[in-house]
């Protein structure tokens, strides 16, 4: 059985707060799964593709009673002790990775067929602690009430994803994105060349003086495609079917989650021009 998962609105400006009516966890950097235990173990992506055929050992190993249904993310951890992120990719394409899986569950949807949805989130967590026992593929996330600056801070220092600020007293709400859950993301922030764009769907290619380091397609307006463009007709370097590579001289400031293994960069988001 699937139910569409509750998900997070960024949190104002991507800055934590303080606030001990909300409750503060590490996001972590996986993908988001809902464990399913009804008529038997199911499991599914947040958009409702069921992947249960390609982790035999969670089924394997699950403890919840038949009737409950958890939500959480799925990790690899990497030597470092950090969730690594490719790796979880690796593992999520093929069953022959050695890498190891973590199911780590921070609500519970359904328990023993109980409906817990209406419930506060913090009656949630204690109906989860009681729900499964840890084991090497199955454990629970820790919390801590408000200090959202602080546990940022922390985060950001150890290169972690960044955290996630949820009101205690908030129901759980299927399939919509709700303000009571809030995310900040410990965002790297660079300055690169815009080394050109594509042609046919947007994207600026982002260079760093020596190299294409990655694609970015998140964070420009209207406003700066506009500007950007009337500027790239002026720096055309050379141009492919595809592509229109531009002279590295337009530098912009660039929001990202850290590299790749492969030295991409994951998920750059436009910050501003430097000028």
């Amino acid at each position: 059985m699937f139910i569409s998962p509750m998900l997070l609105e960024h949190a104002a400006d991507n800055k934590p707060f303080d606030n001990d009516s909300y409750i503060t966890e590490l996001k972590l950097d996986g993908i988001r799964l809902i464990v399913s235990n009804m008529d038997r173990v199911r499991l599914y992506t947040r958009h409702n593709n069921e992947i249960t055929a390609n982790f035999p050992e969670l089924v394997d190993n699950i403890d919840t009673p038949k009737g409950t249904i958890l939500d959480g993310e799925l990790i690899v951890t990497g030597d470092d002790g950090k969730p690594d992120f490719q790796a979880m990719m690796e593992r999520f394409k093929s069953k022959k990775s050695k890498h190891k899986v973590t199911f780590c569950a921070f609500d519970i949807i359904k328990y023993e067929h109980k409906d817990m949805n209406i419930l506060p989130l913090i009656e949630r967590k204690e109906a989860l602690e009681s729900s499964f026992s840890d084991n090497q593929f199955y454990t629970k996330t820790k919390y801590i009430y408000g200090n959202g600056i602080n546990y940022f801070d922390l985060v950001k220092e150890q290169k972690l994803e960044g955290v996630v600020l949820k009101q205690a007293s908030s129901k759980y709400e299927i399939g919509k994105r709700s303000s009571v859950w809030q995310k900040v993301v410990a965002y790297e922030m660079d300055e690169l060349y815009i080394a050109g764009y594509r042609k046919d769907e947007f994207g600026w290619l982002l260079s760093n003086g020596e190299r294409i380091v990655g694609v970015m397609e998140l964070g420009v307006g209207p406003t700066e495609r506009k500007a950007g463009y009337k500027i790239f007709q002026q720096l055309k370097a050379g141009e492919t079917k595809d592509t229109v590579y531009l002279q590295p001289l337009i530098k912009c400031v660039v929001k990202h989650r850290g590299y790749t293994k492969n030295n991409l960069l994951r998920l750059p988001v436009f910050d501003k021009f430097v000028v």
